[in-house]
Order: C-alpha cells, then structure tokens, then sequence
C-alpha cells in the first residue's frame, strides 16, 4: 500500500531527477514489540516472524529505489516461539549499489527508509504509513524539507485495482513485482538458515 501513496512517488521522481546524484546506499529499518506468541505474526505454520511482517517493507522499499538484487545474506535471531525476532539483511544490486535492512518483532517500534548518493541523501522518517509524509533532502552540509498532503495509502491502493478491474487504469504493482518480493524473502530466509550469501 505504501507505494500508492504520493511520497514514495516523490522520492523515486527525486532520484530520477539526479536529486542525490548516483545512487550507492539504500538503508531500511522496520519494527515493533509484540511478544504474544499466539498472534499470527509469531506463527510458524504460517510464515510468521519478522522477515515476512515487517521485512518485506524494507526489501520492496529497498527494490523500489535500486532495481533488483543480485545477491543477499540474511542473519536472524530466533526468539521463543520459533519465529525471527530480529532480522538483519544486505543486498547487493546491479551497479554497486548496496541494501542494508534491520526489522524485528522484539524491539521498539521504528521505520525510517535512507537513500544515499554520491551528492547527498533522502531521508524519510515515516516511509511506510506515511502518516506525516516528509522527504528530507540532505546535500551540500544542509537539508531541505519537502513535506508532502496526507493521504490514505490502502483507498489510493484500492482505487487503483478498482479502476484496473473496470479498464480505466494500468495497476501500479503487478505480478512480477510480487515475484521480486517473494523471490529477494526466500533468498534471505535461505541465506539466514544456512549462514552464507544466496545469489539470485
């Protein structure tokens, strides 16, 4: 849903524009406390745990700005219901450009989306509710605010698939970029599990 919402437009037309020069870094952080091991995001039989609650943002927020890794390691702390707790991954995508993502399911809550160039940087503090939508432009020594109208990520997301469904619109997100999801968590999953990097 986040990626209906006007800032995450905005902060792909910045890059677009050259707004932080070339692109080197993308840097993700996404998490909670939620020690309830009933609760679905903590189940095994269902995938649950971090990486796949909260990780997932920061893997398509990574993939939003720097295309398609090539290369990913994941490390995990497994925490009593059997579930990560706390998930650290990098990617590495094409032209040098390198991810690095914390989430977790155990720690105070916090989500901040980085993209740093060789010119400068993008800061968002709220990059995936969007609820105060502000891109901070840092370059040069100083920072400028562009601060964006609040909107409702999930209506702009069902407005999209409704017009897509009536051929009045092209959908925004598709099949493949689901599968660039899937594809970028499974490789992490496997690289956590077995201790050394997956190619993709």
């Amino acid at each position: 849903m986040y990626r209906h919402n006007p800032q995450a437009r905005q902060l792909r037309e910045l890059l677009d524009d050259g707004a932080i020069g070339e692109l080197r870094v993308v840097r993700a952080r996404f998490g909670f406390a939620l020690f309830d091991t009933d609760n679905i995001r903590l189940r095994t039989d269902v995938e649950g745990g971090s990486l796949m609650d909260v990780g997932c943002y920061c893997v398509n927020g990574s993939r939003l700005v720097a295309g398609e890794p090539e290369l990913v390691f994941g490390q995990q702390l497994t925490g009593p219901s059997g579930t990560d707790w706390v998930f650290a991954g990098s990617l590495r995508f094409p032209g040098e450009v390198f991810g690095l993502f914390d989430c977790w399911t155990s720690l105070p809550e916090r989500d901040e989306l980085e993209v740093v160039g060789t010119e400068g940087s993008l800061f968002l503090d709220d990059p995936w509710h969007a609820r105060e939508p502000v891109i901070e432009v840092r370059r040069g020594g100083g920072s400028e605010r562009i601060e964006l109208e609040q909107a409702d990520s999930y209506l702009l997301e069902l407005e999209n698939v409704s017009d897509a469904i009536r051929g009045e619109g092209e959908l925004l997100l598709g099949r493949a970029d689901a599968v660039g999801n899937a594809r970028a968590l499974e490789a992490l999953a496997g690289s956590a599990e077995s201790g050394i990097p997956v190619g993709l």
